[in-house]
């Protein structure tokens, strides 16, 4: 192969890489996903710049792929979902008194996309902004699961505690009860004494975007607890009309 289709080829992996991102994206991730150097990635961002391909964030070193459509270019649909949804995180962390976090579809795995915890605890939630995590083993995923049209069938039901679901016909009862609630638990499945409960977040045209939830550790947040915030947080969810 030349060298040119060599760097065409490495042009069109790199831009597909930020298109499939969905979100902005610094060149050292790019390098990291992409084991490609520092200098061959700065050259391939430069042409894809001058190209109209890519823009850079106002102010920051982030990269995100330019809307051919001419539809506002600053804004991603994640970018959009994380601005629309905020409020509603805010909400929920002032009356649960726990982080809150909201999670999207994302290849068979939950995406944390945002979260909230302005407590005064010392020790506060990690910040979980980018993880990725199973879908079976979490009460993000449970939700999404349960309410959107994905199947059971395509996951992986690997164990990361004593406590995860790895058996398929459980987790369909699992999410069966999901849907009869309203909202999904974690009883410590994905991390030990961390407990997590989540309902699904629509729009205003009842179509699923995510969910969004709350996580604490097993001391403060008791099954009955997690039970009743459930459906405290269902029915703030039920007050907000995400337009996005």
């Amino acid at each position: 192969m030349s060298s040119q289709l060599k760097s065409l080829s490495k042009g069109l992996i790199v831009y597909k890489e930020i298109v499939n991102y969905g979100k902005p994206i610094l060149a050292s991730t790019l390098c990291q996903k992409l084991d490609i150097n520092k200098s061959t990635m700065s050259r391939i961002l430069k042409t894809l710049k001058d190209e109209d391909y890519i823009i850079y964030l106002d102010g920051s070193s982030e990269v995100i792929a330019k809307n051919l459509e001419n539809i506002d270019l600053k804004k991603t649909r994640i970018q959009l979902l994380v601005e629309k949804s905020k409020p509603l995180l805010e909400e929920i962390h002032k009356k649960t008194n726990e982080c809150s976090y909201l999670g999207i579809f994302d290849n068979y795995k939950v995406l944390y996309l945002n979260q909230v915890d302005n407590s005064n605890r010392k020790i506060k939630t990690r910040n979980s902004i980018g993880l990725q995590t199973p879908l079976h083993t979490n009460a993000l995923g449970k939700s999404i699961l349960a309410f959107g049209n994905y199947s059971v069938d395509n996951l992986k039901l690997e164990q990361y505690t004593l406590n995860t679901i790895t058996d398929i016909e459980l987790l369909k009862k699992s999410l069966q009860e999901v849907l009869e609630n309203g909202y999904s638990l974690d009883i410590g499945e994905y991390q030990d004494n961390m407990q997590c409960v989540a309902v699904p977040l629509f729009n205003h045209e009842n179509i699923l975007l995510g969910a969004v939830g709350i996580s604490g550790t097993k001391d403060r947040l008791s099954l009955e607890k997690l039970k009743s915030l459930g459906k405290e947080i269902l029915d703030i969810v039920e007050e907000y009309e995400i337009i996005c």
